[in-house]
This record gives structure tokens, sequence and C-alpha cells, in this order.
């Protein structure tokens, strides 16, 4: 378990801000985000779990004129949807925000200052894709073609998923655009660009000293891009985003800040803008520069270049510490992620998730469909964390039922309604057999079992270590069979007693994952307000800048603590309702129906 009250940053990956999000956008920057949060508040650290919309780029503008609308008014339509569907998934954001507030600009621009004045930014002219038709910048990953490197037949024009290797869209074999089909044109434009060969010592060191405890695949794949670190172009020829804060750009109205640069800027941001609403406007240092504080970075692997590579060098040329030396900006030094956890991708039903072919369950539609702890239980428990994973219907229902409801709501629903029904309260237990003391002992060491999984973000075999307890309870209950026990009331009372202290401690082992059903198995234990804190969408405003809605809430000051605390006996308790849903195999072939045909 972590030393107490130590600072912790969860910074889960930014989601887009061109649609809304479906639940293979979840499993990886979402859910494992908000489990390693909630159980680091009950292991008693002080968590910051800040993130946002990312809302600039060229993707955004596409799509806004495809619709006849403002790239503004797309992005300010799918940062509303996209924070009602992360709240509604029990995300416990400090502060989920946007890249486009007055603060964010004022955020990303210092830190380009201070990547400027150490030299790690400089000025050079590149080729740069348009499109023939329209006369607009083609964004890198809206060129594809084949890879100069490994041949390739899908590279993207700034990276080869195959291969892993930097690209630029002028290196692409049969480059053609995403948006419309045809060959884009290259022209001179001059763009920032980072220098990032200036950091290829200074971040081998920093991902070596990471061996052993980053996941094997993110630290394979970060170290492997150091062997061709090129400079990376930080502007764009855009009429949409961050004003680049220099003499003779700022004013320029086609030119800005690349969005990938400013959005990973977005954790250090949003850190400022929480402080500033919390009343004490230099609190984000105690994360941000407390040299015991750690920070978190969660996303699918398609990110891991940008937290793993390029967001430690911005840090590094911000704090001075690049090849070219330099100072600290004014903001002072600022703290390297800890770990970059990457999840990998999750498919659905052998297909890549996609909208167009409708191959695809978004947030909203599921969780009006479904509960929103079987779905954070699949998730953790079959989700993609170490490998590409597929969901199936057929698999989700069958955990749904064969675990949620047969396992752990059975243990729930049983253990409190022959409670209730026999004697209205807890039980006061009387003498403890050798199978009475063995349970209650197996369950309060898991606590450190799953901690312990919990504090590395592996997921599944905390869930899994959880499970184990409440089947041990199941079993336990079969075996000492309390309903054949009539004549003896006493060793009765002993059972239940047993059985609910072990259905609180599962409760609690079970909050990271499951804090909705967790709250109910709180309440029907007695307990009273709120067990683990949930989030809310708030309307906030900004001096000089629209209202907007952010995603917070209140965790600090919740019940759930990570330790089995001893229930009471005579707390009334009355006849449990189910905690989970049953579904019927039908739902299967009505959810495959839904999906699009076959590709």
């Amino acid at each position: 378990m972590s030393s107490p009250s130590r600072h912790i940053l969860t910074a889960p990956a930014w989601p887009y801000a061109n649609g809304p999000r479906h639940i293979g956008h979840v499993s990886g920057f979402a859910l494992p985000s908000d489990m390693f949060s909630r159980y680091q508040r009950m292991a008693g650290n002080k968590v910051l779990m800040v993130s946002g919309t990312d809302e600039h780029g060229t993707p955004i503008q596409v799509q806004a004129d495809k619709e006849g609308v403002t790239a503004r008014e797309l992005a300010d339509r799918y940062n509303r949807v996209i924070a009602e569907d992360l709240s509604a998934l029990g995300m416990s954001y400090d502060l989920f925000t946007r890249t486009t507030t007055r603060n964010h600009y004022a955020i990303v621009q210092e830190l380009f200052k201070g990547l400027y004045d150490n030299g790690y930014i400089f000025p050079k002219t590149t080729m740069g894709a348009i499109s023939p038709s329209t006369g607009r910048t083609l964004p890198d990953r809206y060129i594809e073609g084949t890879c100069p490197i490994c041949g390739y037949d899908g590279a993207r024009g700034d990276q080869c998923d195959n291969c892993g290797n930097q690209l630029d869209p002028v290196d692409l074999i049969n480059p053609v655009s995403r948006i419309n089909g045809e060959t884009p044109k290259f022209v001179e434009t001059e763009h920032f660009m980072l220098d990032l060969p200036a950091f290829t010592e200074v971040l081998s060191r920093y991902l070596k000293g990471k061996q052993g405890q980053w996941r094997p695949n993110v630290l394979k794949f970060a170290l492997n891009l150091l062997d061709d670190m090129q400079p990376r172009a930080i502007s764009r020829d855009l009429d949409w985003g961050v004003p680049i804060p220099l003499e003779g750009w700022r004013d320029n109205p086609t030119k800005k800040l690349y969005v990938w640069f400013d959005a990973v800027v977005g954790y250090f941001s949003a850190s400022v803008e929480w402080a500033r609403r919390s009343g004490d406007p230099e609190a984000w240092r105690a994360w941000w520069q407390d040299p015991d504080a750690l920070a978190y970075y969660f996303m699918g692997k398609d990110n891991i270049v940008f937290h793993a590579e390029i967001w430690p060098a911005m840090l590094l040329g911000y704090n001075g510490q690049g090849d070219k030396g330099g100072t600290p900006g004014s903001l002072g030094a600022l703290n390297l992620p800890t770990e970059v956890v990457s999840s990998e991708f999750l498919t659905m039903e052998g297909r890549k998730f996609s909208s167009s072919r409708q191959v695809v369950i978004y947030v909203k539609d599921f969780l009006e469909r479904y509960d929103v702890d079987a779905l954070r239980y699949y998730i953790a428990v079959a989700g993609p964390e170490n490998n590409d994973t597929d969901f199936t219907w057929e698999n989700f229902v069958s955990r749904n039922n064969d675990e949620l409801v047969a396992a752990w709501g059975n243990l729930v629903n049983r253990s409190v309604n022959m409670a209730a029904k026999n004697f209205g309260a807890i039980p006061e237990a009387g003498d403890l057999t050798d199978a009475d003391r063995a349970l209650l002992q197996r369950s309060r060491s898991a606590f450190g079992a799953v901690g312990a999984e919990l504090e590395r973000s592996r997921f599944k075999n905390g869930i899994t270590e959880a499970f184990d307890v409440v089947r041990d309870a199941n079993r336990y209950l079969s075996d000492q069979a309390p309903w054949k026990l009539k004549d003896d009331p006493e060793r009765v009372k002993s059972i239940l007693h047993v059985a609910l202290q072990v259905v609180d401690d599962a409760k609690t082992l079970l909050t990271p994952f499951l804090p909705n059903s967790s709250q109910k198995v709180h309440e029907m234990l007695g307990g009273e307000g709120v067990w683990s804190g949930m989030p809310r969408v708030e309307t906030v405003s900004e001096e000089g800048g629209p209202d907007y809605q952010v995603i917070t809430g209140d965790y600090d000051g919740t019940a759930a603590r990570w330790e089995s605390m001893p229930i009471r006996p005579g707390v009334p308790l009355a006849k449990p309702t189910p905690l989970f849903t049953k579904l019927d195999t039908s739902v299967v072939d009505e959810e495959l129906a839904r999906l699009g045909g076959n590709e």
C-alpha cells in the first residue's frame, strides 16, 4: 500500500471532441484510470484526476464543415455529450475541462515560450500537404499511403502503426487524402519544430530507469522509438487552434500550434484550472513539483508515443534538462510521468470498432440498456489490459449472469435476506469455528493482495482476487447451510454474522471497480450517506470567455476506506432488492442485429 497522503496525479487521455465515445475508447483511457483513482483515495492518498475534451485540429474543422456548423459549435456539442457520458460511467474527475479555455491557451503558450527560450523549438521550412480542391492544409493523420520503411499499406502521415516509426507525409509512397481520396499537393511552408533529438540521451536514461515498473509492451515500444528521433512539427497552417505566442506569428490567422502539442499540455493546464477553482491558485504545485508526487497517465496504445516520448521531452525542455541545457520556465520545473499506463485495443465481435460501418456501441446507448457496473466489471476482468481483446455480447451476458448475478449478487441477496428474515438486524457472532475464522482471515488478507494489484494497475488480477473472496463466501454458506440449523439459532447468528462481514469486506474490495453497486450494498447493511463519491456535471464561467461544462465531484469526504471495518450487530436489515439484473440470452441476438453487416 502507498505511504500515507502521497500526492498522485491521475491523467486520463483527452477524448477528441468530434463525436460521442464508444466502449472501445473508454476501455483504454477512462475506466482503468477511475479504478486506480478510487483505490488510491481509499488508501489515503491525495489524488488529482484531471482531463478534458481535446478540441482543436483539422479533424474538428473537417467534421464541422461537413455538418455546416463552426468548429466551436461542434466542440461545444461534443464536449457536453462526452462529459455526460463519462459522468454516467462514474468517472471521478476532480476536473474534466476542455482545451478551448483561456486558461489552457495561456498555459500552452507559456510551455511554448519556455521551450523556445531554452532553444528546443526552432523554425524550419518544410513541405506541407494541401488539399487541391479546398486549398486547406491536410493534417498528417489525414494522409495515408505506403510506409517507406516497412512497406505497410495503411501508414498515416505522422506515424506507421505497423513499425511504429514517426513519418512525414511527403515520404509516404502513393499518399492520398482520407477526406476525399485526392492526391495531396505539397508546398513549402514555415513551421516550428520540437527538437526531439536533443532529448535522446536524457529520455533514454529516463525510460531505462522504468524497467520492471512499466508494462513491458509500453516500455519496449517507447525504447524502440529512441533509435530514430526526428524533429517534429508543432505548428500547422490552420485557423482553428492555439495562437503561436511570438511576434510576427501571434496575429497570423493561418498559423496555429499543432493539436497534439496543445493537447498533452492539457494535463498541466487542467491542474492549474482546478487549483484556481479550488480557491488556492498554487495548489497544483503539490502534484507537479513535489519530488515525492507520482503521476500516472492512462490511454490506449495508439497514444504511447505522445506520452512516453513527446510529453516527457516537452517537460524536460521546459525544465532546461535536454542536451542544450537551459533554465526552468517561469512556473518552475515540472514532474515527468511516473508511469504511462497504456492498454491495448478492444475489438467488437471480432472486428475493429467502426462508427461508419456501425460496428459500435456508444457509451450512452450501452448505459440506457445495461447496468453501468456490468460494463465496468467487464472492462476490469476481460478488457484489453495487456493484449488486444474482443468484446462479444455472448461473453458480456454470460459474465453478467454467471459472475455478477450468480456469484456476487447471490451472496449479498442470500446473506442479507436470511439475516433480515430471521433476526431483522445484523446478528451478533457467538463462538467462532475454524471455518468461520478461516473465511474472515481470507477476507481481511485480500485487502493487501487486491491493493497490491491496483497499485500496479493490474485490474484483471485485482478484481479476480476480490471475486475469489466472493466465491469462498458462497462456498462457506453452502457448506454451513444455516437454513438447516433451525434448532441452533446461536450458530445461525454466527454464520450470518461472518457472511455479512465478508459481504461488507467484498463491497469495499469491489468499490474501485463497481462503485454504484457498492453504494447499494453499503445501504443494505445499514450504512448512511455516500460511500464512494460520484461525479457531477457543472456549468462554470471563465473571465472573458463563455460558460462551459465540466465534470467535478467531492470524493475525499466519503466513507470508503481501504480496510476491513467491523460490521455493527443490531443494525436493522430489510429484505434486499437484487443487486444486478439477469439478462435474457435473447439480448445477444438483439445486439448483433443492431451491428452493421460483416465487412
